[in-house]
């Protein structure tokens, strides 16, 4: 360890600056540019599905930018990371494994549907790695009209787009980085505009790997980019390709509960088996082309594709008793993926009796195959294990194997394909905007038999039609009232297929979901400003007694969840040199008409009443080159079962950092700390869980350290 530090040391301490020739930016020039290019700030503004590029005050949604300062200041290791600045969004773990889960607005989103600059099935599912993109686009509400179904049955809740790197103005920058308690990493990041600024070409990597802050577990990961495009008179072009490889070992699993909520065990304790491990590669890319035909008709498309495979043993833990006493399970998992994507669309400007439009239509077309087997290793009956004082145990044999280990077989392909049509008119000067769509989207969906080869087991071909209104008016400059009513959509739920099942196999129509946002958006000098009231429904799946066939039950859609909430978001510099990004959320999540009515009235599990966060940053006036930060995160209380007789305390998070501008030579060095959870607060962060109840635990006292340079 100590060794790490000193070369990490060697590595980042500044040379002595170097005289300036005539003509060249000073020092302290070159050090004031650095620092207000490291500033952390987020844009309103982003990509709002078909509607294009906009600005936050003029569509009826709410949308934010975290922009590629804030991930090169707080260096993330996952998407979850970097949205832990958002008020809106929790992070938990999904399947068992490493796959990040995102509850927005109370409801789940996967990590496979996460899209990639506006595609679905192309970003790498379950754990991204952050350096590859410039900015991380949130949008809130229900948004199947606006992007489509999500391929992965989620995102009711909003939605997340990044934006890949692509060539601004030139740069060559490297970093180093060091995470606790033995994590190093370097990456690297070039751009270039050629050919009078007509082409560009950012191609950027990383590499990092070794111990994290919990005990023993070890995380590593290796990341490639390159974006390419064409900027011409009336034609866009751009091409951008992306390799990730992720390797976590000994993850620290979720703790499954069944009548009590165990006490938290040390905040860096590990409860992981040696043996257990993930591992995640992906190759992925999107080509997209725009042309202005005219001045008001633009044609575009978009092609994209990724190919995945995900290796792994995972284990889970099912705490029995006050003392720790716990069951253990292993399972071994192999899985591809093989998935494309496509849009085009026109977009025309009109205008006429005082009024403006804008047209929109086009069509989206998504296609997954996956592969897929299974080994529940050591059978059902687990192995004894202790959640405070975990045994290191051999790893089980064989047990109840699915398909084929060796060479999985097709398990389930999914064809989502879409048409839309919007018109968003423009009154009063553009004022007043109005857009109203709709968008017919067909799923079709096959599942295929574990046991006998692969023989086609279910299928699915249903349709629905999603539609949108939604009002924005300006009563005044740096204010903007909005209103949308807009339908979610999910893949309709399949019975399971289980003995204690009486309608295995059995495939429902799509589901939907209701949203009813108003909202406003303000510019207060420096600051931005936004609050929004939200209500969204959506049916619940549910087996009950089926009374024709006693002894046995039958899956259906019986349920409602109904979300509603508040959102307020102040973001901008509060006076010279001191920046803030701030919110707060409040959400009711209510469970109706369940079965039997039992859980009427309910909380939804896993869903907190209250989130806040707050980041502060303040440029030392006194020490020129200097910034401090600090970070609260905090986390109301959260019910664990939808009975709600189980509940975890809520909990606040403090971080604390400092950046640094300095010379190297001519060049300027950006010397970056901070801690993450300073007090090393030991919580159960999330009761968040799409089948069953389970907890994660909250990350341990962190501390991290990189130095960038551009040459």
């Amino acid at each position: 360890m100590k060794f790490r530090l000193v070369l990490l040391a060697s590595v980042i301490v500044p040379a002595p600056a170097f005289a300036q020739e005539a003509g060249e930016p000073t020092g302290e020039e070159i050090v004031v540019t650095a620092q207000r290019n490291n500033q952390t700030h987020v844009r309103r503004e982003g990509q709002v599905g078909i509607l294009g590029d906009k600005a936050a005050e003029d569509v009826p949604f709410s949308i934010r930018s975290y922009s590629d300062a804030l991930i090169y200041n707080q260096q993330p290791q996952t998407l979850g990371q970097v949205l832990e600045n958002d008020p809106t969004i929790r992070t938990s773990y999904g399947f068992g494994n490493a796959s990040e889960q995102f509850v927005i607005r109370g409801f789940t989103l996967f990590g496979d549907d996460v899209a990639l600059d506006g595609l679905y099935g192309i970003t790498p599912r379950q754990l991204v790695a952050p350096e590859l993109y410039e900015s991380v686009q949130v949008l809130g509400g229900a948004t199947a009209f606006l992007n489509g179904a999500a391929p992965g049955g989620s995102g009711i809740g909003g939605s997340i787009n990044l934006i890949p790197k692509r060539a601004g103005r030139d740069l060559t920058r490297a970093t180093v980085s060091y995470l606790s308690d033995g994590h190093l990493g370097a990456s690297f990041d070039v751009a270039r505009r050629f050919g009078g600024g007509t082409w560009g070409l950012r191609i950027n990597g990383a590499h990092r790997g070794g111990e994290v802050a919990i005990d023993d577990e070890n995380r590593r990961a290796t990341v490639l980019g390159a974006g390419l495009d064409y900027r011409g008179t009336d034609v866009r072009l751009s091409l951008d390709l992306g390799y990730q490889k992720i390797r976590v070992e000994q993850l620290r699993p979720k703790v499954t509960v069944t009548s009590f909520v165990p006490r938290v065990p040390e905040a860096d304790a590990n409860y992981a088996q040696h043996w257990t491990f993930t591992e995640l590669e992906d190759v992925f890319g999107i080509a997209r082309a725009e042309w202005d035909v005219t001045d008001n008709l633009l044609l575009y498309a978009q092609a994209g594709a990724r190919d995945g495979s995900e290796e792994g043993i995972y284990g889970g833990i099912t705490v029995t008793g006050a003392d720790g006493s716990a069951t253990g399970s292993a399972l071994f998992v192999p899985r591809t993926d093989n998935n494309e994507a496509g849009q085009a669309g026109a977009r025309a400007k009109l205008s006429f009796a005082g009024t403006t439009h804008e047209l929109n239509a086009g069509m989206s077309h998504v296609r997954q195959v996956n592969r897929n087997a299974f080994d529940f290793l050591g059978g059902f009956g687990g192995y004894a294990t202790n959640l405070y004082d975990t045994p290191m145990v051999p790893l089980p044999g064989t047990g109840f194997v699915g398909g084929d280990l060796d060479s999985p077989f097709p398990i389930g392909r999914a064809r989502l394909t879409s048409f839309f049509l919007s018109d968003t008119i423009g009154l009063a000067g553009d004022r007043v905007l109005l857009t109203a769509g709709l968008r017919h989207q067909r799923i079709k969906v096959k599942g295929y038999n574990y046991y006998d080869g692969g023989s086609l087991t279910s299928e699915y071909d249903e349709s629905a039609v999603t539609p949108v209104i939604g009002l924005v008016v300006k009563p005044i400059e740096g204010l903007s009232l909005f209103a949308n009513r807009i339908e979610g959509l999910q893949q309709g739920p399949t019975a399971p297929v289980d003995p204690t099942i009486s309608n295995p196999g059995e495939v429902f129509a799509p589901v939907k979901s209701v949203q009813y946002e108003v909202g406003a958006k303000a510019r207060l000098g420096r600051l931005n400003g936004s609050i929004a009231a939200f209500r969204i429904t959506r049916p619940s799946a549910f087996a009950i007694a089926d009374e024709a066939n006693p002894g046995l039950f039958r899956f259906g859609l019986f349920g409602e969840q109904r979300n509603q909430g508040v959102e307020l978001t102040l973001d901008g510099e509060i006076s010279r040199g001191l920046r803030l990004i701030a919110g707060a959320s409040w959400i009711d999540a209510e469970l109706r008409d369940t079965p039997g009515g039992t859980q009427d009235g309910n909380d939804v599990p896993g869903v907190p009443t209250l989130l806040a966060n707050a980041n502060l940053e303040w440029d030392v006036p006194a020490v020129k080159g200097l910034t401090l930060t600090g970070r609260v995160v905090a986390t109301g209380e959260q019910p664990v079962d939808a009975a709600n007789k189980l509940e975890i305390d809520g909990w606040t998070r403090f971080d604390l950092g400092a950046r640094y501008v300095a010379l190297l030579g001519a060049r300027p060095l950006t010397l970056r700390a901070g801690v993450d959870n300073v007090t090393n607060k030991r919580y159960w962060a999330s009761a968040f869980e799409t089948f069953g109840t389970s907890l994660l635990q909250g990350q341990p006292r962190t501390f991290r350290f990189s130095a960038s340079t551009d040459f």
